[in-house]
């Protein structure tokens, strides 16, 4: 507390080290005075800068992070959360250790709600999300109990720029373009993981919306297990991500035992098919381009990373500029080219903005997004 006396600023103890800075009682300031205390200001904020840093450094020294998978090993998701693993420990305060572990049961959805309350709040966990996840809060999911807003976003190791997500069939499949799908020919079988995923959504959105001859078929445990369908005959595609193939399928987009009928994600055709539509250019109906915005918004973030919501600000800064700084270093840059995964970083605030864009969405929109997807409820 303070208070003026006869033109004077008498100090408590918590305000001594302004007077002392100032070297005054006078409560009017000459132009020495002034520059005096501006100068201890500054000193202040700086040493309040170091004493942030240095307690963040304190925090994280000796300690192990846990970074959670919520998805089974294999994937991209697995892959870009190990990778992170392994080099994001150099960037932070203090190198913490970090550890990733799987931990599928529940999923993405789990987590959002375990890190919206009940997760360690002292920036000691951390995670890799599938890029839909966020969305179900904003379509009303009843199962989804988190504000995507309130969580502390890392930051995203791709904005989709270099990817592009994909219907394919098997290279068996008599179809050579979307123009063969086309009835009398037999619609084709498009696989999916469960009700909320992206390739799901996808899938269903070319059917419904798009109107193609296709039928989809859910359950899958992923692009592994829906490729091991399609080798059986028990499916004929599914919809799935450039780089992800390229990454953890290189061996059957080598060989090109998949072919690519149609393209999301994208404003333009993705150098590596030319010759392969955008959804955008099937249609000129307005309602039907406001959905496949939509259902491609996720895909801008398309690998983000997060922390709870409610960590301490220092440590949630640290760690995003931490992500930021791994994202750019070459060591890591190495072993992501490596691992054929594509590296178009944004930041925890370009995550955030894009929730928000998400957010802003006409609600007619998003029910007949939630109509066709059968999520949302």
């Amino acid at each position: 507390m303070r208070k003026i006396v006869r033109g004077s600023l008498e100090s408590s103890p918590s305000s001594s080290g302004w007077a002392a800075c100032a070297g005054h009682d006078s409560f009017f300031l000459t132009r020495g005075r002034f520059l005096s205390l501006l100068s201890c200001a500054l000193i202040g904020g700086a040493q309040g800068a170091w004493a942030a840093a240095g307690s963040v450094e304190s925090f994280y020294r000796g300690r192990n992070i846990t970074l959670i998978i919520p998805t089974a090993p294999g994937g991209i998701n697995n892959l870009s959360g190990r990778l992170v693993a392994k080099h994001l420990g150099r960037f932070i305060p203090g190198s913490p250790s970090i550890v990733a572990e799987n931990r599928e049961q529940g999923g993405g959805l789990a987590l959002a709600n375990s890190f919206m309350s009940g997760a360690a709040k002292d920036g000691s966990v951390i995670a890799v999300i599938q890029r839909g996840i966020p969305q179900l809060a904003i379509q009303g999911d009843k199962n989804a109990k988190f504000d995507p807003l309130a969580l502390t976003w890392l930051g995203s190791l791709s904005s989709f720029a270099n990817d592009a997500y994909m219907l394919v069939v098997a290279a068996r499949h008599p179809a050579k373009s979307l123009r063969d799908l086309a009835p009398p020919a037999p619609p084709a079988l498009i696989g999916g993981d469960d009700p909320g995923s992206t390739n799901l959504t996808f899938a269903l959105v070319a059917k419904e919306v798009l109107k193609l001859n296709i039928e989809v078929k859910d359950g899958f445990a992923g692009a592994p297990g829906i490729f091991l369908a399609m080798a059986n005959g028990d499916l004929d595609g599914q919809v799935i991500g450039l780089n992800s193939i390229m990454a953890n399928q290189a061996e059957i987009w080598r060989t090109k035992d998949v072919r690519v009928l149609l393209q999301f994600g994208r404003t333009r055709r993705h150098p590596l098919l030319p010759n392969v539509p955008l959804a955008s250019e099937l249609t000129r109906d307005k309602a039907a381009l406001d959905v496949i915005a939509f259902t491609e918004a996720p895909l801008y973030m398309a690998l983000p990373f997060l922390a709870p919501a409610g960590i301490p600000a220092d440590r949630a800064a640290a760690l995003q500029s931490a992500f930021m700084a791994m994202a750019k270093d070459k060591d890591f840059l190495a072993d992501a080219e490596r691992a054929k995964l594509d590296i178009t970083p944004i930041d925890g605030a370009a995550v955030r903005n894009i929730i928000m864009k998400m957010a802003a969405t006409p609600k007619d929109v998003i029910a007949r997004y939630n109509r066709i997807t059968g999520t949302g409820r």
